[in-house]
């Protein structure tokens, strides 16, 4: 698969985040299924972009109070495929990966920086959701990504504007290489020109090499209205169903449309 050169915004169909060895190299990639034939970008050339029509209202199930209030409102790129809505995943699929890589890798959220909460969610099979990461928790957070496995979830953010996402992925190899890099994934979320996340820095980290171990983050803190916090398996598909399985440490998870909540009523 070829890779694209020059800055995109991405805000509708399918994409998917994960590593891959380029020339013997572990990075972090974005899997680009959404233009005529599939690319990989990186990530720091691609703004992902929930648009207004993301946005839903908080229910009253009890099940979903983790998102806020009922009737807030926040902005979801869903689990689910929705038409006109970016859908974002992540998986472990790539030939270098699949025929190298031991077991799983590791996904790390190591920082979050933006003007409100985020939050990474799989809806069960009877619609309970469990929550991935979420940056009202102490980061750094992780889950597993199983190798060749490919999964979707709910990313929900509580506030427009743009979020970095510092994320690190590693794993060892079959002859017991240890990988390990981060990369920083650019969210626009809401009205605003979704270019202005280019121009966002984003934070500092420490390098890491293929031959890294991987290491704890800082805590997270929040400062006024922005929050700066510091520091899964295989999908099955049937005739007019979508299982989803996630394994989050001993977790597993499945899927179910995201119907629960609510667009927002005008």
């Amino acid at each position: 698969m070829p890779t694209a050169t020059g800055r995109t915004v991405i805000s509708d169909g399918h994409i998917d985040m994960g590593p891959r060895l380029d020339h013997g190299r572990w990075i972090i990639g974005i899997r680009d299924d959404s233009g005529p034939s599939p690319v990989w970008r990186d990530p720091d050339d691609t703004v992902l972009q929930a648009v207004d029509a993301a946005a839903v209202t908080v229910p009253a199930d009890k099940r979903f109070s983790f998102l806020g209030r009922a009737g807030n409102q926040v902005w979801l790129l869903p689990q689910v495929q929705q038409q006109g809505v970016l859908w974002p995943g992540w998986n472990s699929q790539d030939p270098s990966i699949v025929h190298t890589v031991d077991r799983e890798v590791t996904w790390k959220l190591e920082s979050v920086r933006g003007p409100g909460r985020f939050l990474l969610f799989v809806n069960e099979s009877f619609g309970t959701p469990t929550i991935l990461f979420d940056t009202a928790r102490r980061l750094p957070q992780e889950t597993g990504i199983d190798i060749n496995s490919h999964v979707h979830g709910n990313w929900a953010f509580s506030a427009p504007g743009t979020y970095l996402l510092g994320i690190r992925m590693s794993a060892r190899s079959l002859s017991g290489t240890a990988y390990d890099t981060r990369a920083t994934l650019r969210l626009s979320v809401g009205p605003q020109d979704p270019r202005l996340a280019f121009a966002t820095e984003k934070p500092a980290t420490a390098p890491t090499t293929a031959s890294t171990a991987p290491t704890a983050g800082a805590s997270g803190s929040s400062d006024g209205g922005m929050w700066i916090a510091d520091g899964c398996a295989a999908v099955l598909l049937s005739v007019g169903c979508a299982v989803l399985l996630v394994r989050r440490r001993r977790t597993t998870a499945s899927a179910v449309p995201a119907t629960d909540l609510e667009e927002p009523r005008v």
